[in-house]
């Protein structure tokens, strides 16, 4: 079965392992925070590689480039999201560091994966 593009891409991969990762987190989560940070921490992290995806098919680097930026907004998003789970005692310091760097690691990667398409002029 031959892949799409995006398949193929360590960003993308890389976002999946962390939406994969969250999903387990928000499973010790209280039952009441299925419809606010529960719901928000799913919604967050899957428009990150979701993102990344959808952007390998558009017909510009420019349009691309767009949507890799979105994923690095959502990134953010789940690190606040993140900030307010560990005041409000669901995780622990190690995990919220651990994910912090997770966090950061892929927004480096997407940024330099943009800018090196962005110099190239095509994806």
């Amino acid at each position: 079965m031959e892949s799409f593009k995006f398949e193929n891409l360590e960003i993308w991969k890389l976002a999946c392992e962390y939406v994969d990762e969250i999903h387990e987190l928000i499973k010790s989560f209280p039952s009441d925070e299925k419809f606010s940070l529960i719901g928000q921490l799913n919604r967050s992290t899957s428009s990150i590689p979701d993102n990344i995806a959808e952007g390998s098919g558009a017909t510009s680097v420019k349009d691309f480039s767009n949507y890799l930026q979105t994923s690095v907004k959502s990134i953010y998003e789940s690190v606040s999201q993140l900030y307010r789970a560990w005041r409000r005692g669901y995780i622990t310091n190690e995990q919220r560091a651990y994910f912090y760097e997770k966090a950061k690691t892929l927004v480096a990667k997407i940024s330099a994966f943009k800018q090196s398409i962005n110099k190239r002029g095509r994806f």
